[in-house]
């Protein structure tokens, strides 16, 4: 992310907050970041200051966007965007009337892959879409566990990690909400009182079903996502990835072609469309409203996983 905000036309970074002072003052040193505090009201006092990145453990999310926003701070905020819907709600209307854009990190939109796909779906090139499966099965890297892997409190899990971002493909790929959630989690030698493992089936109002896998566990497998219609299916290996990578395949009735996509790094595309939206020019790749509506999603999953009844989402409280 510094990289990217480096990238931006007049990015820069001028301060560093975490709640270790040694380690702020580390990560200063190690990325040429002049400023480094443990209080993030310091960095926020600043004038210099436009915008905020919010990358801390999921629970500190409402407090520190809350605040940013109350400084009048535009905020790019990882996901989940909070660990309720009504805190989510919260955040939208407080960045509505202080008159900030609230964007959040579902950086996966911005893949060339992931446009690309859904550039193929809206031009016909399956037909109607029946099917749509995700599986975002993979193996936490090392440098990632510790309180995802065990700390339910702060939002460990890989519903919060990563059916979230599952949940705002299917929203993007297909321009649609999930309306029903039926599920089932698990731990599988990884989570430690939270699941690493969860699959699930969305229905959509146009009929489409999903389903999604997520897991912590997984070593030797590649992620993916498939679409299948009535007149062809996708079939794209290894997108979902911080870089670019990955194959596209369109499958119909003339054969097998491989679809090429823009490979351009995707974090500087995140930040390219947050600051076009600060400075007024559209809209944030992911919205406010957007993270709203994969934590609501995410929320659900877990909800039938642990009831083992399906769940009716209603989105009134970010629509």
């Amino acid at each position: 992310m510094i990289a990217a905000i480096r990238a931006a036309q007049q990015g820069t970074v001028g301060w560093v907050v975490s709640g270790n002072a040694d380690r702020a003052q580390e990560f200063a040193k190690t990325h040429e970041i002049s400023q480094w505090t443990t209080s993030i009201a310091d960095a926020l006092a600043d004038e210099a200051v436009q915008a905020v990145y919010i990358s801390s453990t999921n629970e500190k999310h409402f407090a520190q966007v809350m605040a940013a926003i109350a400084a009048g701070k535009h905020v790019l905020c990882e996901k989940p965007l909070a660990m309720t819907a009504a805190q989510s709600a919260e955040m939208i209307a407080a960045a509505k009337v202080a008159g900030v854009t609230l964007s959040v990190n579902h950086h996966l939109r911005c893949a060339g892959s992931h446009r690309k796909i859904r550039e193929l779906i809206a031009s016909g090139a399956v037909g109607r879409v029946l099917s749509l499966r995700l599986f975002h099965a993979v193996h936490l890297p090392e440098h990632l566990r510790d309180w995802r892997l065990n700390a339910p409190r702060a939002g460990g899990g890989a519903i919060a990690d990563l059916t979230v971002h599952n949940a705002d493909t299917a929203r993007f790929l297909l321009q649609e909400d999930p309306c029903t959630v039926v599920a089932e989690m698990s731990q599988s030698g990884m989570g430690n009182g939270v699941e690493d493992s969860v699959m699930s089936v969305w229905t959509m109002p146009s009929g489409v079903m999903v389903f999604s896998h997520e897991s912590f566990t997984h070593p030797f497998t590649e992620s993916g996502i498939e679409v299948h219609g009535t007149d062809g299916s996708i079939v794209a290996i290894g997108v979902f990835a911080q870089d670019p990578l990955g194959e596209i395949t369109l499958v119909n009735r003339t054969g097998r072609i491989e679809v090429l996509f823009d490979k351009t790094e995707i974090y500087e595309a995140v930040i390219r469309e947050f600051t076009a939206a600060t400075r007024g020019r559209g809209v944030p790749a992911a919205t406010g409203a957007d993270g709203a509506k994969a934590l609501l999603i995410a929320t659900a999953v877990r909800e039938a996983a642990l009831t083992g009844v399906c769940q009716t989402i209603s989105y009134g409280v970010v629509e």
